[in-house]
């Protein structure tokens, strides 16, 4: 099945060496030794990514950077060793990215983020320290606004980058979009009010290719009449599939509110093995 925003395989080598050296400053000499189209690699990282490779690039030296300073690094040397020459321009970097100077930010939490190929659309996911803590469909309209809120809540900073939470969630997704059974396992961090935490742990316990109601949601919480704030709470959810918010319903057993389209919340409980729910 062809997944639509994978990366290609004329782009595999670069990422390759790219992960293995983040701290690297790359040029578009370097692209073209390479046998790659500067202008294509940076159509592709604009059209999945948001930004250029270049952006990309600094983007993600800069959040390396962060991490080592808020591990005890001094903000010099984490500067040069992710490939900066001058502390200025490392500062200057810093503001311009982040919208403060490396030292103000030291206490802030990092949430790395990456984008994930799914059969049904790129995904956005973001992990802080070993837990994710985001992940949604990359055109989902409230997207920005969650990120808005999970800083809010965090006291966070987001940059591009890899983590163990993506290394462990990427072959159990495929697992799950493959129709065949999983138990997510990757630790989950989702911060919000005690209403929602008991509404996303109840969908927690749903148990793959069954659903329930909004209603029989707020009877489970102990909430009966809380109908409405348990669908707000679905809606707030941040990590789609994990915390299984397309499980939820209409009393009438009508598909109702996805903010991941009504379509996908219809295909996701197909591949739970649910058909004839429109």
């Amino acid at each position: 099945m062809d997944v639509p925003g994978s990366q290609p395989a004329w782009l595999a080598g670069l990422m390759q060496e790219f992960d293995q050296a983040p701290e690297r400053r790359w040029t578009d000499r370097d692209l073209r030794s390479r046998g790659l189209s500067p202008e294509r690699v940076r159509r592709w990282f604009q059209s999945n990514h948001g930004m250029t490779f270049h952006a990309y690039g600094r983007a993600r030296r800069l959040g390396l950077a962060l991490g080592r300073i808020k591990h005890g690094s001094g903000v010099s040397k984490a500067a040069f060793e992710t490939g900066y020459e001058s502390l200025s321009g490392f500062n200057e970097a810093f503001r311009g990215l982040l919208g403060q100077s490396p030292t103000r930010l030291a206490g802030s939490a990092v949430v790395k983020v990456t984008r994930m190929a799914t059969p049904l659309g790129p995904m956005i996911a973001g992990a802080v320290d070993d837990s994710l803590c985001l992940l949604e469909f990359a055109d989902r309209r409230m997207l920005e606004t969650q990120i808005v809120r999970l800083h809010r809540h965090l006291d966070c900073v987001f940059v591009p980058g890899d983590s163990d939470v993506f290394d462990r969630l990427q072959p159990q997704l495929e697992t799950y979009f493959a129709g065949e059974p999983v138990d997510f396992d990757v630790p989950l961090r989702a911060p919000g009010t005690d209403f929602q935490a008991r509404v996303w742990k109840c969908l927690q316990d749903i148990p793959s290719g069954t659903t329930r109601s909004y209603m029989e949601i707020a009877s489970e919480i102990g909430r009966p009449t809380a109908v409405r704030a348990v669908a707000r709470a679905n809606g707030d959810n941040r990590i789609a599939i994990l915390i299984p918010c397309h499980r939820v319903i209409g009393a009438n057993g009508k598909l109702t509110g996805y903010g991941g389209g009504l379509w996908r919340k219809q295909r996701l409980l197909e591949i739970e093995g649910l058909t004839g729910l429109s």
